[in-house]
């Protein structure tokens, strides 16, 4: 079967990742709106614009820019309520 499905990130649904360096730092983000290719998600107090790129059929960003060990936030990683 060939899914040609991306995984998209919805708007008011939180997200996770883990810290590299860290396993028990956890990165969590609403995204407050998003467009076809950005979302808005609060950092720091700060409602900021970040550009959604795919990876393997899932939208990715970096909310803190691109760096080593920069936290990747994946739409298949919703947080569970």
């Amino acid at each position: 079967m060939n899914n040609t499905e991306t995984t998209r990130f919805a708007t008011g649904t939180t997200y996770f990742t883990r810290s590299i360096g860290d396993h028990n730092c956890i990165f969590r983000f609403e995204i407050e709106r998003r467009t076809a290719s950005s979302v808005w998600i609060n950092v720091d107090g700060k409602t900021t614009r970040r550009k959604i790129s795919v990876y393997n059929g899932v939208e990715i960003f970096q909310p803190f820019g691109s760096y080593s060990f920069a936290p990747t936030i994946s739409a298949d990683r919703p947080v569970a309520v």
